[in-house]
């Protein structure tokens, strides 16, 4: 099992929801974020992804979590879930989403 099988294979799953235009949220603090981002990537930090659920919902559109290493984005993923967004990914780190975006 790879490092980044959670993603599908070979991140599959995160190139399909790229390709059918999904929203970038970075979910590390602020200060993280300027010192490096995806470009055109939101930046809501994990703390406050329940506060601004209803605003993530009314994005209609795929939605990819990414933070530093997976471990925030994969509880935001969940906390999306709960709030029964259907197309919400765990991007993992934000290279990792960085480098499958570059690869399309």
């Amino acid at each position: 099992m790879g490092l980044f099988s959670f993603l599908g294979s070979g991140g599959g799953k995160i190139k399909d929801a790229l390709r059918k235009g999904a929203i970038i949220i970075d979910v590390r603090t602020p200060q993280e974020f300027d010192g490096g981002k995806v470009p055109e990537s939101i930046n809501i930090p994990v703390d406050r992804i329940a506060a601004n659920a209803e605003r993530i919902k009314n994005m209609k559109r795929p939605i990819i979590f990414c933070c530093a290493s997976g471990s925030r984005s994969s509880n935001a993923a969940s906390i999306m879930k709960q709030n029964g967004l259907k197309e919400v990914y765990n991007g993992g780190s934000w290279e990792n989403v960085l480098k499958i975006l570059k690869s399309l």
